[in-house]
């Protein structure tokens, strides 16, 4: 009776415990991941891949299931699978098996596809849950929410911080929503790359505050990278700061003092220039008593504003304006500085010139830099301001942030509703630049004419102008695949029209075709801007498919004439668009696109953050503050799939002033904007174009010689010294640009032809003929990379953290990168110099290679590497295999035969020749090949593996010449081939017999 009295109290007991009212469950599995409740936020981890996590966190539950423009979705398409089970687990040339990536096939951005789901496990207490993968470990304390990401061995790689994670009600442009802010720790030894392109001559951004809003020269691309071995996407489209959100500011009197050591502010003076970058040094004159003070930067006791007018003329000479003194820091610590200019400005600081650049007038800018000073120690200071048209500029400041802002890594932005982003791990860095390639989509292959010379000039003004380039190029021989046709070429009263002006462009069909019969391809020029009165523009408007904010307001552009642009957030906008330039344009024959002021240039110049708020407003998708960063993308999506859908079998190729994370996907590339032609600006582009490219986005290229010039170079009765000077400017860009994923020359007032430099005798125009064969001889390198860009997410122009991510000196290097596996560029962006210093990076013994001599070098040292006017630094990393192509005029001109292979000895190297028929997109369908090619240092043995695939017109037979360059045999380029074989499709060895 007792046991049975016993057995139904335990029975009670346990109706009673269920019938209760069940406590929250802080975890709950998903079918993908986790969420977890803290407070009145929602927190959801989703397992994207074994090595990406997805990590959102808001108030309302709707969030979660928005759309995002740049991610896209997690499917996997019949075209994937034709390419997966094409291609062998090898990487093309990556040496090291540790860092060998699984070949993926690439996401044809119309399917919009990514891999699939990863497994997955989780464990979970009272205090934590932990999500296990095969790559990670992901960590959340359950009382704060904090995430900390740690390898599969458990040493931790990022952690946000405890209180780091703010969702802060707002209301921006009259909408309901949240600012968001999430902050990591930052560890002392890692450096930081990403975020797109900048130019503030940086790569490492740590310690930088940066504004990331997309403006004619700024682009963004919200994917930061570490040099720990990690990559943050932050999924968001609105105004968006790195960094310290604390802003810049006027440098307050008291931490001034002028010539006489009085404090309270600075000594001005003022001093002749030449009307060109220079500031030509000259006593400084102080103010004199009783005049009037320009506002801006600190004058002796004048108290402090922003703007500050700097030059007067005088009997037609110029004036340029200086201010001296010292600065007396509060505090120690790291100081920013931010200099904003419409022309020249120079910035001194403890006697060292720290900002130095000139700029056009109407696109004012800012450059920045960051400084380490300690407390009431006194360092001289000196700010020049003048030149070309200049009017304004502005010195300001930051203070070091608090101790533990200058220990975190933060990203915040205006309009979130909640955060989003993703956390994607190497720990090489190849393969987080794949993380976001799977998360975005992975780039398409650009037609092979892309990688040939473009030709350009603002603008060619009639039809016969343009073809009398291309004539001028077949007729001497020039190697060359593109002329651009810049704006312009429609009627002046009709932009947006898209269509020639009769007077200017008689015959466009005639026009195109007489291109094409000379074996060349056609850009235009492409604004998503339009005029009223125009028909194009009626039928948007009557669509209500534009900007009303402009038309309004009365605002007009540059030429004088009222416009908008189209809301390319609008999908049918998208349609509308493209059908309007497929029937003026595309259909007669256009081979590229330039999607020119993809920002867009909505207001007069310079750009604002304010007039990019109030005029593209509003969007089909919310207010400009929410979309701000995402036009360009969608612009580049509608003519992407525009194209595809009337000629699904010929490649895109787009060129755009903006960008966002996901154009990749779209066959777009950027270029850096307006830039000037001066050598700073030019050095400028290489930090520029290295940020870009780890950002993600592989194909980037810039202005070969600036877009606009200082009058010096422009006037009607230069200098000597100046023409010359414009005409080594223009060779050394030409060097570079080779060097870069695309080559195009560009600009405005001057033509930049290269026999428009002095003539065929003249060593500009040697050089930059001489850098234009060697491209084309590259090109089954060049090529190779392209092909491992869509299949393996490779990088072309690589930061050398990427290859030497523990050599210290390495990361921090600016001006010089890898070109592929194979090449260390050192571009000359001085003028006169004949020499500069290279840093060759730690390789451990193989070294490098000069590549014009061939000599041997022993790496992680600094070298004063010769730098003759016809001839940049390049080196060869040891162990590298190089394929050399014949001669060319143009890419299609004839097969890549005979192929020099030069192996560059010293340690095991392989490289993977890619070849398809470089047009359509039969490499979707599986129609490719791979030639796997490998050099063991051991045997000394060269084997060319077996043939991979096939494609429509490929060779079935070929001959390699082998050149081998050793230690003991240096040559000079070109090498003379050791060894001639005839290739069949089956795996053949060569071996060098002598070292």
């Amino acid at each position: 009776m007792l046991a049975v009295t016993l057995l139904i109290g335990r029975l009670l007991l346990l109706q009673s415990i269920c019938a209760a009212p069940s406590q929250p469950i802080p975890v709950q599995k998903q079918d993908n991941g986790l969420t977890v409740v803290v407070g009145d936020t929602q927190l959801k981890l989703e397992v994207v891949a074994d090595d990406v996590i997805h990590v959102m966190a808001a108030k309302d539950e709707s969030f979660f299931s928005r759309k995002s423009i740049i991610v896209v979705p997690k499917t996997t398409t019949p075209s994937q699978s034709v390419w997966r089970a094409s291609l062998p687990a090898s990487r093309g040339w990556v040496r090291n098996e540790a860092a060998r990536r699984e070949a993926r096939p690439p996401a044809n951005p119309a399917d919009h596809s990514t891999s699939e789901q990863a497994e997955w496990n989780l464990i979970s207490n009272r205090r934590e849950a932990t999500l296990t993968t095969t790559r990670l470990k992901v960590r959340v304390d359950l009382t704060t929410g904090a995430i900390t990401f740690l390898d599969s061995n458990g040493k931790p790689i990022l952690a946000e911080r405890t209180d780091g994670r703010k969702i802060t009600p707002a209301e921006v442009q009259g909408e309901p929503t949240f600012h968001v802010r999430q902050q990591w720790e930052a560890e002392p030894d890692e450096s930081l790359y990403g975020l797109g392109q900048r130019q503030l001559g940086i790569v490492d951004i740590k310690g930088y505050d940066l504004d990331l809003w997309q403006h004619n020269t700024h682009v963004v691309v919200p994917f930061l990278v570490s040099s720990r071995g990690y990559g943050v996407l932050w999924d968001n489209t609105s105004l968006t700061r790195f960094g310290d959100l604390r802003p810049f500011e006027p440098i307050p009197v008291a931490c001034l003092r002028d010539i006489d050591e009085k404090p309270g502010g600075l000594t001005m003076g003022t001093f002749a220039t030449d009307g060109g970058t220079g500031l030509r040094a000259s006593p400084s004159r102080p103010a004199q008593a009783g005049t009037p003070v320009p506002p801006g930067i600190s004058v002796s006791n004048s108290g402090v504003a922003t703007n500050i007018v700097l030059e007067s003329r005088r009997g037609g000479a110029r004036t340029s304006t200086r201010w001296i003194g010292e600065i007396v820091p509060t505090t120690t610590g790291d100081y920013q500085f931010q200099t904003y200019s419409n022309g020249g400005i120079k910035l001194w600081i403890d006697h060292r010139l720290v900002i130095d650049h000139w700029r056009q007038n109407w696109l004012a800018d800012s450059d920045q830099v960051k400084i380490h000073l300690k407390a009431r120690q006194r360092y001289p200071i000196r700010i020049e301001s003048g030149g070309d048209q200049t009017t304004t500029a502005q010195l300001l400041w930051k203070t070091p942030p608090p101790e533990a802002e200058a220990r975190s890594l933060s990203l915040w932005s205006e309009v979130g509703d909640g955060i989003d982003y993703y956390f994607v791990y190497g720990p090489e860095l190849d393969k987080v630049v794949a993380g976001y390639r799977r998360i975005t989509g992975q780039a398409a292959m650009m037609p092979v004419w892309a990688f040939g010379l473009w030709q350009s000039r603002q603008r060619y003004e009639t039809a016969q102008q343009s073809l009398d380039v291309v004539n001028g190029f077949r007729s001497r021989n020039i190697p060359f695949d593109n002329i651009v046709q810049d704006w312009q070429y429609w009627p002046r009263d009709a932009w947006g029209s898209h269509q020639f002006d009769p007077q200017r462009f008689p015959d466009p069909d005639g026009w195109i075709k007489a291109i094409h019969d000379r074996h060349a391809r056609l850009m235009i020029s492409v604004w998503g801007k339009f005029y009223p009165g125009t028909a194009n523009f009626e039928a948007m408007q009557k669509a209500g498919f534009l900007y009303q904010p402009n038309l309004t307001e009365g605002l007009r552009d540059w030429i004088g004439f009222p416009y908008t642009f189209y809301d390319a957030f609008h999908p049918e906008a998208r349609k509308l668009f493209w059908s309007q330039i497929n029937t003026a344009l595309f259909s007669k024959g256009v081979d590229a696109w330039w999607m020119d002021a993809t920002e867009p240039d909505l207001t007069p110049s310079p750009p604002t953050l304010e007039g990019q708020r109030t005029h593209m407003q509003p969007t089909a998708m919310g207010s400009a503050s929410r979309m701000l960063n995402g036009y360009g993308l969608l612009n580049s999506e509608g003519v992407y799939e525009g194209q595809r859908s009337v000629a699904p079998d010929q490649r895109v190729f787009i060129l755009t002033r903006s960008g966002f994370a996901g154009q990749q996907r779209y066959a777009t590339a950027t270029w850096s904007g307006d830039i000037t032609s001066t050598w700073t600006a030019m050095a400028k582009q290489i930090p520029a174009g290295l940020g870009f490219s780890i950002s993600g986005v592989p194909y980037w290229t810039t202005d070969i010689g600036g877009y606009t010039m200082p009058s010096k170079f422009s006037t009607r009765n230069p200098k000597l010294e100046d023409v010359e000077e414009w005409r080594e400017l223009n060779a050394r860009w030409f060097q570079f640009g080779t060097f870069c994923p695309l080559l195009r020359v560009h600009g405005e007032l001057l033509p930049r032809e290269m026999w428009t430099l002095g003539g065929e005798s003249h060593p500009a125009y040697q050089t930059e003929l001489k850098f234009d064969r060697l491209r084309y001889q590259l090109l089954p390198y060049i090529y190779s990379l392209a092909g491992d860009v869509t299949r393996n997410d490779g990088t072309m122009m690589r930061p050398l953290v990427m290859d030497f991510p523990r050599d210290t000196t390495a990361r921090e290097i600016t001006d010089e990168y890898m070109f592929g596996p194979a090449f260390l560029v050192a571009p000359v962006t001085k003028f006169k110099a004949r020499s500069r210093p290279v840093y060759l990076p730690r390789t451990g013994v193989p070294g490098w290679y000069d590549f014009w001599s061939g000599v041997h070098l022993a790496g992680g040292r600094t070298i004063n590497a010769p730098a003759p006017y016809d001839a940049m630094p390049l080196y060869i990393r040891a162990g590298s295999i190089i394929p050399f192509g014949p001669e060319l005029q143009y890419t299609t001109e004839k097969p890549a035969d005979p192929i020099t292979v030069c192996v560059y000895t010293g340690a095991d190297a392989a490289f993977t020749l890619y070849e398809d028929d470089g047009l359509t997109y039969g490499y979707e369908r599986g129609q490719f090949t791979r030639i796997p090619m490998r050099w063991n240092e051991a045997t000394r043995t060269l084997t060319i593996g077996k043939r991979e695939g096939s494609f429509p017109g490929m060779l079935t037979e070929r001959t390699f010449n082998i050149a081998f360059v050793t230690p003991h045999r240096p040559s000079s380029f070109p090498p003379a081939p050791d060894r001639t074989v005839r290739y069949h499709s089956n795996a053949v060895e060569v071996r060098l017999e002598k070292p």
